[in-house]
This record gives structure tokens, C-alpha cells and sequence, in this order.
């Protein structure tokens, strides 16, 4: 614990930094580093050499549980980022995936080579780049070189947290369950998430309850792990937008929600070839409690959000998609910026609006700021400025109607017309 502290010391004496803050306030990671490997101190030495079927573990277990996925990365994530999961853009991969592991041996072996070759060619990104993913084996027991035979694993889906305690908090979670893996090996059948690998597990909520769900398993397993060691990494994660408190007791909270960012098609430029890759999409997440579920509605831009119960009495959630701004090269380039955001809750047994709230993606005022925030106070200050009280209709309202789940039953898409 203090190696670690005495680096984020000295990085900070060097006027290194491990965190930024972008134009709008967001709080985000450096964007890279961190990338956590694992091995031993010589290959022979390397329990992942030693035991094949560890390696098997620790995919199955990230493949079941996304919040491990998604929780510690950076804000480049998705298929064509630089750590996809393994069940991300290709369908068929994980009945690929599912036929090497009845190849993988259990228990130790005297064959370094076996995990090198069984998931080679499984372990990389859509275009067969072996060290674009999240589970990189490159230099594990590579035959191409001396230099790839280092016993060595990365997990390329950790970027540098903003806190030393932070790091060492997810290096522990890494840790403890190799160990546990050593002594018990994960095997079960992977799961075909589909569309909800990203429609629920970029959600905050459904993030912690998965989350959750490790920790307990952890604690199941002899571990005293607690959950509120991680709490830091949820509100870095999914910040805090802002509240909407009613007087007959309605809660509405708003969160930032992860949007994959998609790599687009090569586009020729003056300085050649290149391909840009698109942000403009943001996601959020909006949580109500205290809605009774026949009578009141909330309402985005004027469209009903597809509200799911959590579980917990008079809870619902529900996601938000929507173009945040107009890039010169986006996805869907003739689609508008949705910015800003009304949120309206409506009493549908009374025809009225009940009170409503403004999300802003930029200064509500129209001011571009050109400088980045040059501390957290300032950077505070933008995004509180981007939420406002405000937005409440008047006069007699018709709830919007309400519009078929599709493939995305937790989140509305902005971008999509129902219906066309």
C-alpha cells in the first residue's frame, strides 16, 4: 500500500497527473496506463502458464459479470475500443469460445503453450488484432518471439483511477480472485447477454447490482471484501447530474450512463487517410422513486421514458440515448443535437404537469468555454451549471404515448423514431 502511495506522490511532485477534466466538468481518467499484467517472477514460475484452466476462469467470470468490464475502464469503450470484450461485436464468438474451452486442460500441465494456442485467434478485436482486447495473451506464450514468452497476461480494460487507494482497491479485486480461481476453478456456460449486455450494464444501477453480485461471491468464498470500497469508482464513473424532489414525495435522480463510441469509416483528409470515431452520443441514466406506475409518467423531449422497476417498492429506472452534439463526422449526420433535455413528470389522472428539470450537455447560457477547468472547484461549478429546475409545463397535458420496447426495453433512443 505505500509503494503505491509513494508513486502517486511523486508522479504529483513531477507535475504528473493521473486525472483531467474535460470542457464540460467531467471528471475522467488520463486516458490510458494502468493496464494491470499478470505472471510470475519467471515464465516457469507463472501460474498462467501453469494452470490453463485459470485463465479459462477469469474470462467466464468478466464475460458474466459486465460491471467488471465496464466499471474501471476508460470513456472509449465498445467493440472497436481498446479492450472489447470477448462477446462484443461478433455473435458468434462466444460458440467459438465455449468449443476451445472443451480443448483447455485442468489443473497443472506441463505444456506452456496450450492457452497460447487454443485462444489466439479468439482473443483479439473485430479486425484480428491480437493485443486490441480486453484479455491480451501476447506475451504469454507467444511463438513469435522470445520477447512474447514472459508468462504474462494483460488486462487491458483498467485505466489509471484519480486516487492511489483506488488502484490499490481494484489490484486486491484482481488478486483475490486468481486466488480464488486457483483454488476453485469458474467453469460454467457463457451468457448471451444480446442487446443487454449495453442496454442495462452501462446503467449505473444495473452496474452495481452486478457489482454487487462479486462482492458477495467474494464474501461466499472466505473473502471479506465490502462493497463500499468501490463506491469511489461508481461516482467517478457515473456522476452525479442532479434532483428533482416533488411535494408529494416524487424523487428523480440523473446520472451519466456509458455510451460506446463506434470507429467510423475511413474518410480521406488532408493529412490522408483516417477514420474518426464517433462521441457524440451520450447516454445518462434516470432513476424515480415514489411514482405510482398507472398514474404518473415522465416524459423526455416529449416522449414517454421506458420506466422498469428495480425490484425496490415505487423504484424505476430507465436509461437515456441521445446526440449530445453535431461532430464533423458522426454516425447519423443528419440527425440533430437532442441538448437540452426536459425531464417532465406527468399526473395522467389529472392531465397536469407535476414539475419538470433541464439537462444541459453545455453551458445553458450558450458559453463555449475554450479552457479546461484548472481544478476540481471549477470543474464542479460547470456541471452544476448545466442542470436546472426548470421545465414545468402548464395548463392541461396529455401524457406521451407509449412506445414499443424493441431491442432495447431500458432505454429510450432519441435518435430512433418509434413506429418508422
Amino acid at each position: 500500500m505505500r509503494d503505491i502511495d509513494i508513486l502517486y506522490a511523486e508522479a504529483r511532485l513531477a507535475r504528473l497527473g493521473t486525472e483531467k477534466f474535460m470542457l464540460d466538468g467531467r471528471h475522467t481518467g488520463t486516458g490510458g496506463g494502468n493496464h494491470v499484467t499478470l505472471g510470475g517472477p519467471t515464465p516457469a514460475d507463472s501460474p498462467l502458464l501453469r494452470r490453463p484452466d485459470l485463465v479459462q476462469s477469469l474470462i467466464t467470470y468478466w464475460q458474466h459479470h459486465p460491471s467488471l468490464s465496464y466499471l474501471f475502464s476508460g470513456m472509449f469503450i465498445g467493440p472497436t475500443s481498446q479492450a472489447p470484450r470477448v462477446d462484443e461485436a461478433r455473435d458468434d464468438r462466444l460458440y467459438e469460445l465455449a468449443i476451445a474451452f472443451q480443448q483447455m486442460p485442468q489443473g497443472q500441465v506441463a505444456q506452456p503453450w496450450i492457452v497460447d494456442r487454443v485462444l489466439r485467434n479468439l482473443l483479439t478485436d473485430v479486425t484480428g488484432n491480437t493485443h486490441r482486447t480486453e484479455f491480451c495473451i501476447d506475451k504469454l506464450y507467444s511463438p513469435d518471439s522470445a520477447s512474447g514468452r514472459q508468462g504474462l497476461v494483460e488486462f487491458r480494460g483498467f485505466e489509471m483511477p484519480p486516487h492511489a487507494r483506488m488502484s490499490l482497491a481494484q489490484i486486491a479485486l484482481l488478486r483475490t480472485l486468481v486466488a480464488r480461481f486457483w483454488k476453485e476453478p469458474y467453469a460454467r456456460k457463457p451468457v448471451r447477454w444480446g442487446t443487454e449486455l449495453h442496454d442495462r450494464f452501462l446503467l449505473p444501477h444495473f452496474a452495481r447490482v452486478d457489482f454487487e453480485d462479486v462482492i458477495c461471491d467474494l464474501r461466499r468464498a472466505g473473502y471479506p471484501f465490502e462493497s463500499a470500497w468501490f463506491d469511489p469508482f461508481f461516482e467517478f464513473r457515473f456522476p452525479h447530474y442532479g434532483d428533482l424532489v416533488l411535494e408529494n414525495g416524487i424523487h428523480m435522480e440523473l446520472r451519466a450512463g456509458i455510451e460506446p463510441w463506434h470507429v467510423l469509416g475511413e474518410e480521406v483528409t488532408a493529412q490522408g487517410t483516417s477514420r474518426f470515431v464517433d462521441s457524440s452520443v451520450e447516454r445518462m441514466q434516470v432513476k424515480v422513486n415514489g411514482m405510482v406506475g398507472d398514474r404518473h409518467v415522465l416524459a423526455c423531449n416529449g416522449r414517454r421514458v421506458p420506466l422498469r422497476p428495480t425490484g425496490r417498492k415505487a423504484e424505476f429506472v430507465a436509461g437515456i440515448r441521445f446526440k449530445a452534439w453535431n461532430p464533423p463526422s458522426g454516425l447519423h449526420p443528419t440527425i440533430p443535437a437532442h441538448s437540452p433535455l426536459v425531464f417532465e413528470i406527468v399526473d395522467t389522472w389529472n392531465r397536469a404537469s407535476l414539475g419538470g428539470c433541464t439537462y444541459y450537455v453545455a453551458h445553458p447560457g450558450g458559453r463555449s468555454e475554450s479552457n479546461f477547468p484548472v481544478n476540481s472547484y471549477e470543474a464542479e461549478s460547470r456541471r452544476i451549471a448545466r442542470f436546472r429546475l426548470m421545465g414545468h409545463s402548464s395548463g392541461i397535458i396529455d401524457a406521451p404515448a407509449e412506445e414499443p420496447a424493441g431491442e432495447h426495453p431500458y432505454t429510450l433512443d432519441l435518435r430512433y423514431r418509434a413506429g418508422c
